[in-house]
């Protein structure tokens, strides 16, 4: 199936992009989407336990966003140099996003904070136009992080972010991401012993978030875009609980598309069964895709021609999806990171 990246498509007013989040985190807004009986029902998060039932699992991504943009300055000039880290590589190496790129050459040293407590050398460029730097630093690198970077939030928030917890899922536990994965920002902890109490495990799983998540599609052909690698990791105990659900007649909820990416790239490595395993993952959902383990999706509105609306399009269908995301701007939901949710049924 050929398909142009502009199948995918849609008109969003710009004052509908959320800049900040609401105060109370399940108080989003939530689109259902029922693929069996082709309808949508307008309701709100907090009530998304209402279209699950006993036995079901909801699956959650527990990796934490590190404060992975810094701010520094090139040694040899003084001029100002901004940082975003993607993925640790090994030891103290991390692939990054430069600010300004063309000046950020191969041997440049770069100077973080007062007195330089960090400090880094670029010692490859990358194609994408990423660059690898290797840092060094006294004490514990996030400790460092955490005292001069910033959190990484994507380029279409233009609000000061008060509360950078709020850019935390409330079950964030392995750093790691250069973005959260934001379907899981509305749930709270009350929502989730609510799930517990009502027979609904919570499993959590791990994919950290890269480059990807920054990246645009920018080939006219959806086939020829290439999807950054990024790490997973599913423990011996959530793939045995997510094995039972299934075993049970339980439903597998995915939150998030990072979840959907992790499970669907272990069950296609082993026959749609789920397994203890760890690794990278480039894969890259669109239609045609064979969904082999998740059942119900939890996602947010995505960018437009973006890799996520391809994902959600091959969970149910491109022009239903379509046609959702124009009745969520005719009603106005709040989009991408800080904005309201999707539950595909």
């Amino acid at each position: 199936m050929t398909l142009s990246t502009k199948d995918f498509d849609y008109e969003l007013p710009e004052d509908l992009i959320a800049q900040t989040p609401l105060k109370d985190r399940s108080s989003s807004r939530l689109l259902v989407l029922d693929r069996q009986a082709h309808t949508q029902e307008d309701t709100d998060f907090k009530h998304i336990l209402d279209y699950l039932q006993p036995g079901d699992a909801l699956v959650v991504n527990e990796t934490r966003v590190i404060p992975a943009r810094l701010f520094g300055v090139k040694e040899d000039t003084g001029g100002h140099i901004e940082v975003l880290l993607l993925k640790n590589i090994e030891g103290n190496q991390w692939e990054c996003l430069v600010k300004p790129g063309k000046r950020a050459r191969v041997g440049t040293r770069l100077t973080f904070g007062q007195g330089g407590p960090l400090k880094g050398e670029i010692i490859a460029s990358m194609d994408h136009g990423g660059r690898i730097i290797e840092f060094s630093y006294e004490g514990v690198f996030l400790e460092v992080l955490e005292s001069l970077g910033e959190m990484p939030l994507p380029p279409y928030i233009k609000e000061r972010l008060d509360d950078p917890d709020r850019y935390q899922t409330v079950y964030a536990k392995e750093n790691g991401s250069a973005a959260a994965p934001t379907a899981g920002l509305h749930f709270t902890p009350e929502l989730l012993d609510q799930a517990r109490a009502k027979g609904i495990q919570v499993i959590p799983i791990l994919l950290h978030v890269g480059l990807g998540t920054f990246r645009p599609v920018s080939v006219d052909q959806v086939e020829d875009h290439q999807m950054h690698a990024e790490f997973y990791q599913v423990s011996q105990d959530a793939a045995d609980q997510i094995q039972a659900v299934k075993q049970g007649g339980g439903k597998i909820v995915a939150v998030g598309t990072t979840t959907v990416r992790t499970l669907e790239t272990v069950a296609q490595q082993h026959d749609g069964q789920i397994v203890a395993a760890s690794g990278w993952t480039d894969i890259f959902i669109t239609p045609g895709f064979e969904f082999k383990l998740v059942d119900h999706l939890i996602t947010n509105f995505h960018l437009p021609q973006s890799t996520l609306v391809m994902l959600v399009s091959a969970f149910y269908d491109r022009q239903a999806i379509l046609a959702a995301y124009q009745h969520a701007v005719q009603a106005k939901y709040r989009f991408f990171s800080f904005g309201d949710a999707m539950l595909i049924l």
